[in-house]
């Protein structure tokens, strides 16, 4: 019989992608999420589900696998009770689901969030020492994933994926904001131009999540979702001028002259956009070992390919922008 998937977060930025793969390849799948799909044509595949609330038993018939994308994950940008809400209940609703209804797989998304902010390389054996309310409830989020594994250790098994930076089209985020400021001609470097970006193309980021659901053993395994070695921003600022052509003028900001400036504009004129906490995250380094995600698959894209695929699903040469 078919394995079919349950995909919680399907209509959000990377679960728009899995589906759009899984579709691709054939397989059976149910789109569980409380907005719906991007993609009109993913619409007969949409459930409208809240994870914040018990989730009920509709097509859990033949399911083996469960992709946990559902969060909470902007920052700043959200009070602290609802990262928990949603991503701390969340996780155990979706739990209890598999657990009632004798599904043994489930593919979570975590995040580099749980390690911290600093400037050291973070590999799956480091501490984590999340600092910010997300992180804080995606470790929390992860705990409890592992207490429903241990639980059937022999026959369960739970792949903890923690990405970096993920871009693409949807993504709306870092990388958007950055091709479209420097098509309009002007990009500063907050502070420094050498911070390492631990980053992923969701394709990639989507075949290796694929992957694992049908090559990982019963346990526990957890991955960086990340290429390796951590590019540095001046990299990733290049390959993007070159592959738009651009001939944007890049300049690098005092750090005392942004954490003014955002003062001003988050306190004064209210936009969030320039919270102080947003700035350090641009300043310090989330330098992510991917060797172990290399030792599984080899990525198809990689920064460059990847970020010239997104130009091109965008059509960017005529709208000079992407999402």
């Amino acid at each position: 019989m078919k394995n079919k998937f349950h995909i919680y977060g399907g209509s959000g930025f990377i679960g728009t992608h899995l589906v759009q793969q899984l579709l691709g390849q054939n397989q059976k799948l149910v789109n569980l999420d409380i907005n719906g799909p991007v993609d009109q044509d993913q619409k007969s595949f949409h459930f409208n589900c809240d994870v914040r609330r018990p989730i009920p038993e509709k097509s859990a018939k033949n399911t083996q696998t469960i992709f946990n994308l559902a969060a909470v994950h902007r920052t700043p940008g959200h009070l602290s009770e609802e990262y928990f809400e949603t991503n701390i209940l969340g996780a155990q609703n979706v739990c209890d689901f598999a657990r009632e209804n004798n599904i043994n797989t489930i593919v979570f998304t975590s995040s580099i969030a749980v390690y911290g902010t600093y400037e050291e390389q973070k590999s799956e054996a480091t501490l984590p020492m999340p600092d910010i309310p997300y992180g804080i409830s995606k470790l929390n989020a992860e705990y409890i994933h592992k207490l429903w594994q241990k639980e059937d250790p022999t026959n369960r098994r739970l792949i903890i994926v923690r990405p970096g930076v993920v871009f693409g089209k949807y993504e709306n985020g870092n990388f958007t904001r950055l091709i479209n400021s420097l098509s309009k001609g002007h990009f500063f470097y907050p502070g420094r131009k050498d911070t390492r970006k631990g980053c992923i193309y969701v394709k990639d980021l989507v075949d290796l999540i694929i992957n694992r659901t049908s090559e990982a053993k019963p346990g526990i395994e957890i991955i960086n979702a990340s290429y390796h070695p951590s590019p540095e921003l001046s990299k990733i600022v290049k390959t993007i001028k070159q592959l738009t052509k651009s001939k944007s003028h890049t300049i690098t900001l005092p750090s005392k002259l942004l954490f003014m400036a955002s003062w001003v504009l988050h306190r004064v004129f209210g936009l969030k956009s320039f919270h102080s906490n947003r700035i350090k995250k641009l300043m310090i380094s989330n330098d992510i070992n991917g060797e172990k995600m290399i030792s599984l698959i080899k990525p198809k894209y990689g920064l460059e390919l990847g970020v010239k695929d997104w130009l091109e699903e965008t059509n960017y040469s005529q709208n000079k922008k992407v999402y």
